[in-house]
């Protein structure tokens, strides 16, 4: 089980701003914030963690190369689409409507956004 990750931005606040939209759809908040780091957490219902720091981080620096695809889990197809919708809103770019995944399993429904430095941002249901 991974218990957090992070990916480095090239602008901070921008990102901050990009993630604080799309990642509440799935029940994020900002749990920690430092000159150059920010940790998102879940801290109640689906995904809830018991890390006071959050699992998944941004920090500034330069974005890694290749671009990393980053799968968060949603608990309903409902919030699959609402993350997208959350994300184009943002300034992200559609990179696969939510949807059927079915190359994966049957039931995998998923969207996918490119974030503001083109990390390919998933969120993903697995069930009916």
């Amino acid at each position: 089980m991974i218990d957090h990750t992070g990916i480095t931005v090239s602008n901070l606040s921008i990102s901050k701003a990009f993630y604080s939209q799309i990642l509440a759809t799935l029940g994020f908040v900002v749990c920690t914030e430092k000159s150059n780091t920010i940790g998102f957490g879940v801290r109640t219902g689906h995904g809830l963690s018991n890390d006071p720091g959050g699992e998944f981080w941004i920090g500034q620096g330069v974005p890694i190369t290749p671009r990393l695809h980053i799968a968060f889990n949603a608990a309903t197809r409902a919030h699959v689409d609402a993350f997208y919708a959350a994300g184009l809103l943002a300034g992200g770019i559609a990179n696969g409507a939510p949807g059927l995944r079915a190359i994966y399993h049957a039931t995998y429904y998923a969207g996918f956004i490119l974030d503001p430095d083109g990390y390919n941002i998933e969120a993903v249901c697995h069930t009916k």
